[in-house]
C-alpha cells in the first residue's frame, strides 16, 4: 500500500483542493463522549477496532482501499466512506491504523495532508506502529496546527482487536489522552500513558523487541528438549513452573499440539504474522541506533526473523520461528 493510495476518489480524478476537502465542522466544545469518528484503515486490526467503536455507540465513518473491508465494516453498522474527505466530514476525532510510517506521513503531512485540512481542536489518534521519530515529526506538526495529537500503538493482536481487549501505549499531552479515553476504552482493556509524543511508539517497540527475543528463546529451548527425547508438553509445563517461565511459553506456546488455541495448533494461521514481527524488530533496531543504545539480542532476533521471512514464512504467525530450530 502506498501513501497516495489513501487519497480521495475525487482527488485522483484531478479535482481541486476545495472539492477534495469539504469543510469540517469547526465547533469543538468538549463533550464527555465524542460523537462522530473518522477511522482510516480497516485492515486486520483497524477493522475490528472500528467495529467496536460502533458497538460502543459512536458514529463511525471508515475508509479503506479494500472493498471487502469496507463491506464488512458496513455490515457491522459502520458508515463506509468512499474517500478520506467524506470520512472526516464533521468528525470530532480521526483515528488511523496504517501499515508503516510512510503511509502515516503521506496521510497527514504536506499541503494535501489531513493536518492542513482538519479544524483546530480535532482529536487525532494514530494507532499505527511506526518509528518514534516519525510519530514525533507528524505529532509536532499536528500540534503546531492546533490539533490534539496522540500516538497510540496497540498490543494484543487481531484477537485482542476483535475482543476489545487491546493494550494502548499512548504518547502526547495528558489532557488529550483524557479526551480520547472513551474512544480507547471502547477498543481496549488497558490504557497506559507513556509520556510525550512518540513515547507510545518507543514503549511498543521495546515490548515487541522483548516478545521477539522471548519467542525465539522459547522455541530454541523447546526444540533442544525434544531433540533430546523430552515431550514438548511436559517440558513446557516444567519451564512454566520454573525460572524460564514467560508469556510466549505459557500463553502462546510455539510447539504444535501443546496449547489447543494457539496458532501453532492451527498451522500457524492467524495471530501476529512473522513479517510484522520482523518490521517491529527493525523499528527497535532503528530506535537503538538513533539513541546509541545496545541492541545485541534484538538484532539477533531480527536476523532470525529476517531469514524466516525470506524462506517464505512471512504470513505465518511469528511463533512459527520454532521451525527454524526443528531441522
Amino acid at each position: 500500500m502506498t501513501s497516495t493510495g489513501w487519497r480521495s476518489t475525487s482527488a485522483r480524478r484531478g479535482a481541486s483542493r476545495t472539492t477534495r476537502w469539504p469543510h469540517c465542522t469547526d465547533t469543538r466544545e468538549e463533550e464527555q463522549h465524542m460523537q462522530h469518528i473518522a477511522f482510516i484503515g480497516l485492515g486486520n486490526m483497524g477493522g475490528p477496532m472500528a467495529i467496536n467503536l460502533v458497538r460502543a455507540g459512536f458514529s463511525v465513518s471508515g475508509v479503506d482501499l479494500s472493498a471487502e473491508a469496507l463491506q464488512h465494516f458496513s455490515e457491522n453498522g459502520g458508515k463506509a466512506a468512499t474517500s478520506i474527505a467524506e470520512a472526516i466530514q464533521g468528525a470530532d476525532a480521526v483515528i488511523s491504523m496504517l501499515p508503516a510510517g510512510r503511509h502515516v506521513e503521506g496521510l497527514y503531512l504536506g499541503d494535501d495532508g489531513l493536518i492542513a485540512h482538519l479544524p483546530a481542536g480535532t482529536l487525532v489518534l494514530d494507532c499505527s506502529t511506526i518509528a518514534a521519530h516519525t510519530a514525533r515529526g507528524v505529532g509536532h506538526t499536528a500540534s503546531d496546527a492546533g490539533l490534539r495529537f496522540l500516538d497510540a500503538p496497540v498490543s494484543g493482536g487481531t484477537a485482542g482487536a476483535a475482543a476489545g481487549t487491546l493494550t494502548f501505549m499512548v504518547g502526547g499531552d495528558a489532557a488529550n489522552l483524557e479526551a480520547a479515553r472513551p474512544l480507547l476504552a471502547a477498543m481496549g482493556k488497558n490504557i497506559f500513558y507513556a509520556g510525550d509524543i512518540g513515547a507510545g511508539q518507543t514503549a511498543k517497540v521495546c515490548n515487541n523487541m522483548l516478545l521477539g527475543i522471548l519467542m525465539a528463546g522459547t522455541a530454541e529451548a523447546l526444540a533442544l528438549g525434544v531433540k533430546n527425547g523430552l515431550d514438548p508438553a511436559v517440558l513446557s509445563e516444567i519451564m512454566s513452573k520454573s525460572s524460564g517461565r514467560n508469556w510466549a511459553l505459557e500463553l502462546y506456546n510455539p510447539w504444535p499440539g501443546v496449547m489447543e488455541n494457539s496458532p501453532a495448533s492451527r498451522g500457524y494461521s492467524g495471530g501476529f504474522m512473522s513479517e510484522l514481527m520482523l518490521k517491529d524488530l527493525g523499528l527497535a533496531e532503528e530506535t537503538a541506533l538513533q539513541s546509541h543504545a545496545a541492541n545485541p539480542l534484538g538484532a539477533l532476533a531480527r536476523n532470525l526473523y529476517e531469514s524466516h521471512v525470506a524462506e517464505g514464512n512471512g504470513k505465518l504467525d511469528f511463533s512459527s520461528i520454532v521451525n527454524h530450530f526443528r531441522h
